[in-house]
C-alpha cells in the first residue's frame, strides 16, 4: 500500500464514520431516506463490482435480496439473529455459484434473459411451499431491531463492499476482469480462466445482496414473496448504477442518491406507473449518458483542459 492508496482508505473511513451520526442529527423521513440509500448504496456497488468490468448486465439481485430476506423471517424465532445473517451470507453465495456455473459461459441476452427469470423463479417455487406446507402467504419478522440499527448495518456493509472493491480492483482477480471485459478472446489466449473470474465476482455480489436482504427484512415486519422477490428491485440497482458510472467503484453512489430521492417522489405521485417509468429511466441514460454522470464530468473535464481547447492561439 503507497501514500495515495493510504490517503484514500483513510478518507473513506472518516466519511463512513460521519455518517455513522446521522441518525442523531435527523428526523424520521431523513432516516428512512438514508436507509433507502444505503441499502442502494450496497446494492448498486456490489452489483457494479461484477457487471462493471464484466460487461454482464445481470438481473438476479432481487434473487439474491430475497433469498436473504426469507432466511432472516423464517429463523428468527429459532436462531440468533447473527446466526441468520451468516447463514443469508452463505446461501446466497451458494445460490450465484449454482448460478454462474450454469449461466456464466453464456453472454449477451441470454444472461440477461436467465438472471431476470432467477427471481420469479425462486419466488414461485417459495409461494408453493407456503401455499401447500405452511397455510400462509407471508412471514412476520418480529425484532427489536431500530431504523438506526439497521442503517448502521447497512453502513457497515458499504464500508466492506468498499473495501472489498479496492481490493479487488488492485489485483490479479480484478486486472484480469478488466482483459475479460474488453475481450473475452483474448483473456483466454492470454492464460486468463475466464469462468472461474466471472464466478467468483457473481458470488461476491451475490453475498452482499443477500446480506442486505437480511439487514432489510426486519424493516418490513411482514414479509411475501411478491415483496422479498421483486424484479422491479433487480431494475432499479441496474439504473442506479449505470446512471452514475460503473469505471470508477464511487461511481453508482453518484446515480443512488439522485435516483433514490428522486423515485421517492416519483413514486409517491404516480405509483402505478413505476414500470413504465423504470424502463423510460433505462432508455434515457443509456442513449444519453451511457457512461453515467461520472464518466461525463471526466469528459467535459478532459475537453476543458485539452491543449487547444481554451479558445486562444
Amino acid at each position: 500500500m503507497n501514500a495515495r492508496d493510504f490517503k484514500q482508505l483513510s478518507i473513506c473511513a472518516l466519511a463512513f464514520v460521519a455518517l455513522g451520526f446521522l441518525p442523531w442529527a435527523g428526523s424520521g423521513y431523513l432516516m428512512t431516506m438514508a436507509i433507502s440509500v444505503a441499502m442502494f448504496g450496497v446494492l448498486a456497488t456490489s452489483w457494479a463490482l461484477f457487471s462493471g468490468p464484466t460487461h454482464y448486465i445481470s438481473l438476479a439481485t432481487g434473487a439474491f435480496y430475497g433469498v436473504g430476506s426469507y432466511v432472516v423471517a423464517t429463523g428468527i424465532e429459532v436462531l440468533p439473529y447473527p446466526v441468520l445473517l451468516l447463514l443469508a451470507a452463505f446461501l446466497g453465495g451458494v445460490l450465484a455459484l449454482l448460478v454462474g456455473l450454469a449461466t456464466l459461459r453464456l453472454s449477451g441476452v441470454y444472461f440477461v434473459i436467465f438472471t431476470l427469470g432467477l427471481a420469479e423463479f425462486v419466488r414461485q417455487i417459495i409461494t408453493w411451499v407456503q401455499n401447500n406446507f405452511t397455510g400462509s402467504k407471508g412471514l412476520y419478522v418480529l425484532t427489536d431491531l431500530t431504523d438506526r440499527d439497521i442503517y448502521w448495518q447497512l453502513l457497515a456493509l458499504g464500508a466492506l463492499v468498499a473495501l472489498v472493491g479496492w481490493a479487488v480492483r488492485r489485483s490479479r482477480l480484478g486486472f484480469a476482469l478488466r482483459i475479460i471485459g474488453d475481450d473475452e478472446v483474448v483473456a483466454a489466449h492470454s492464460g486468463i480462466h475466464a469462468p472461474f473470474a466471472k464466478v467468483t465476482l457473481f458470488v461476491i455480489s451475490g453475498v452482499f445482496a443477500a446480506l442486505v436482504g437480511a439487514v432489510m427484512a426486519p424493516r418490513f415486519t411482514y414479509i411475501e414473496p411478491s415483496i422479498a422477490f421483486s424484479s422491479e428491485l433487480s431494475f432499479q440497482v441496474v439504473i442506479m448504477a449505470l446512471l452514475g458510472g460503473l469505471h470508477r467503484l464511487w461511481g453508482p453512489l453518484v446515480g443512488v442518491i439522485p435516483f433514490t430521492i428522486l423515485w421517492e417522489l416519483v413514486s409517491a405521485s404516480f405509483p402505478t406507473q413505476t414500470v413504465l417509468l423504470l424502463g423510460l429511466s433505462f432508455l434515457l441514460i443509456v442513449y444519453f449518458i451511457p457512461q453515467g454522470f461520472v464518466g461525463l464530468l471526466e469528459k467535459l473535464w478532459r475537453r476543458k483542459n485539452a491543449p487547444g481547447e481554451s479558445g486562444h492561439d
